[in-house]
């Protein structure tokens, strides 16, 4: 499905009001606590297609399971299914899945007892996985790798016979996400500590019955703070259900944004975001994204709709993502104005020459990677826009082209 975007700016006050469905990586970690505590209930959980796809892969009795372009799906599973005894499953997924290193979680889970062999490639998936009781104990993994492979063996970690003691070497590498999943682990009552470099779980079969609503996603949201930030003065946007106190590393886009001139006001199950009247727009902003390494197209494209001249580090997770999103920001982002773009294997550089402007109709790209086509659609208040298998937002965002269309955007399929 390809779509042409073409939007009308708003000078209405009036907040428009978007309802946006619950995390997907709180989402995930809990489906899989779930499976493992059966007297956990989830409420509000995303609609995305990474937890759906999770979801359809707990309740399968299928011997091979496809989990598609999910990568949270298929580092979870891998740990989970590894300590299933008795269970010999195949997983597996799209031809890009395959092209996505799980050799530092493998290799790691052996270590504790897992028998996983590779089907294709070493180091890669399809994987298949004899399930058998994980004794546990101490590991260590290299902490600059995705988090996923960390949490998806703390999710278990409370079943091994052992607990687990994992050991943290290096720099640590999307920090949120561990303590995301640290915390969920201590909220649903196991015993988990995390210090330093060390985070200990014991070993724990049962909790008491317990309900947990899933905070709306904000990686969802940092689509709306671009949105603002490309408006005029005054525009606001109000977002539900949102909680000052969050698990999630991206609500830091609250103070990222308003960098960028989008303040952001807190209700009680809502945050009101509005372009700031009087803004003083800076020329640079450089931000070190380690800790929010998903927000980078989104930062990217505000920026690139705005003229200001970025600089982005900590982004050397980005290369093995559903694309090398890097590559797919320096060729993108050419496409819509005069610019210098420069990168490396963990930054990212933009600068603007003083007369530039858009081009009249710009066509981009997704790679099958949802956030490029969310993390450039604003970019229509900016450009006609054409956004070439723009379905892709269903991994995530499935409602995201009618909430576009709430707030005045005209989108054609062509």
């Amino acid at each position: 499905m390809n779509l042409k975007l073409r939007a009308s700016q708003s000078h209405s006050i009036e907040s428009k009001k978007i309802k946006i469905t619950g995390s997907k990586s709180e989402s995930n970690r809990l489906l899989i606590l779930q499976q493992q505590y059966p007297n956990l209930q989830i409420r509000n959980l995303s609609n995305s297609d990474d937890t759906v796809h999770l979801t359809h892969a707990l309740e399968s009795t299928e011997e091979t399971l496809d989990i598609g372009h999910a990568g949270t799906a298929m580092r979870f599973l891998t740990a989970f299914l590894a300590n299933q005894t008795g269970r010999k499953t195949v997983l597996t997924g799209s031809k890009r899945m395959k092209e996505r290193p799980i050799g530092i979680l493998v290799d790691a889970l052996r270590y504790l007892g897992a028998q996983i062999d590779y089907v294709e490639n070493e180091g890669y998936p399809p994987l298949l996985i004899h399930g058998k009781s994980l004794k546990g104990g101490e590991v260590t993994m290299d902490a600059g790798v995705s988090s996923q492979y960390l949490s998806a063996l703390l999710l278990i970690g409370a079943q091994m016979e052992n607990g687990l003691h994992l050991r943290l070497s290096g720099e640590l590498t999307s920090r949120p996400y561990l303590e995301m999943t640290t915390t969920m682990l201590q909220e649903i009552g196991l015993n988990v500590n995390f210090e330093d470099q060390h985070i200990e779980i014991k070993p724990q079969n049962k909790i008491e019955d317990m309900e947990v609503t899933v905070e709306s996603d904000w990686s969802s949201a940092g689509y709306w703070y671009g949105w603002v930030a490309l408006q005029p003065e005054g525009y606001s946007v109000q977002l539900s259900a949102y909680k000052e106190v969050s698990l999630q590393g991206d609500a830091q886009l609250s103070a990222i944004y308003k960098k960028m001139g989008v303040r952001t006001q807190f209700g009680s199950n809502e945050i009101t975001l509005t372009k700031i009247k009087d803004f003083n727009q800076p020329q640079h902003l450089e931000f070190d994204l380690t800790e929010q390494p998903d927000q980078a197209q989104t930062i990217f494209a505000t920026c690139l709709g705005l003229g200001i001249d970025l600089k982005m580090t900590g982004l050397h997770t980005l290369r093995i993502k559903e694309t090398d999103r890097i590559a797919a920001m320096e060729v993108e982002g050419t496409r819509f104005r005069e610019s210098e773009i420069t990168t490396t294997d963990d930054t990212l550089e933009i600068h603007f020459p003083e007369d530039g402007h858009f081009n009249n109709l710009v066509r981009i790209d997704t790679y099958n990677d949802h956030r490029m086509a969310l993390a450039f659609a604003p970019l229509c208040l900016k450009t006609d826009l054409i956004i070439n298998d723009a379905g892709v937002v269903s991994k995530s965002y499935g409602d995201y082209w009618d909430d576009l269309k709430s707030v005045n955007v005209d989108i054609t399929e062509i």
